[in-house]
């Protein structure tokens, strides 16, 4: 995918494991705390964003204050003897407003489904009306989950 990588620098790496910890943090907060001054930590915050280091900036948004219990991952796996399985099952789910993510394996698993639900009966809702009609489904297998025990997107830089 890569054909070379990126090399940091100590101050790169001390500035990016400021951002990770708290990403909310002013400018001028992060140069601090990253033991630079506002412009030399703008300068580089941009160079990381100029190589594909950082890419945009996200908002992290808490399902659970939004009313949201319910969360299962649904591994699925396609009939593949269509030769747009996969294409046409990933453009289907991406049209599920409750499915927050989707990742494709290789494997006995094909895709896995992040679904979100309000309660069991909306989860029953959504599986019945929305995650059986997606087209090229062989078979499901649901994982509800119980605990985030590690949900942290860093590196260990």
């Amino acid at each position: 995918m890569y054909s070379e990588f990126i090399m940091l620098d100590d101050q790169d790496r001390r500035l990016l494991r400021h951002l990770l910890a708290e990403p909310g943090q002013s400018a001028s907060d992060l140069a601090n705390r990253a033991g630079m001054s506002p412009a030399t930590a703008w300068r580089r915050l941009e160079r990381l964003r100029e190589i594909g280091v950082l890419k945009g900036r996200r908002a992290r948004i808490d399902w659970r204050a939004l009313g949201y219990e319910v969360e299962v991952s649904l591994r699925v796996t396609l009939e593949k003897s269509a030769p747009l399985a996969f294409d046409e099952f990933i453009a289907a789910a991406r049209e599920v407003p409750e499915v927050v993510q989707i990742q494709t394996f290789l494997g006995r698993v094909d895709v896995r489904l992040e679904i979100i639900a309000r309660d069991m009966a909306h989860y029953q809702e959504v599986y019945r009306a929305r995650i059986l009609p997606l087209p090229h489904i062989l078979d499901i297998e649901a994982l509800m989950t119980v605990a985030a025990v590690k949900t942290e997107s860093g590196l260990p830089i």
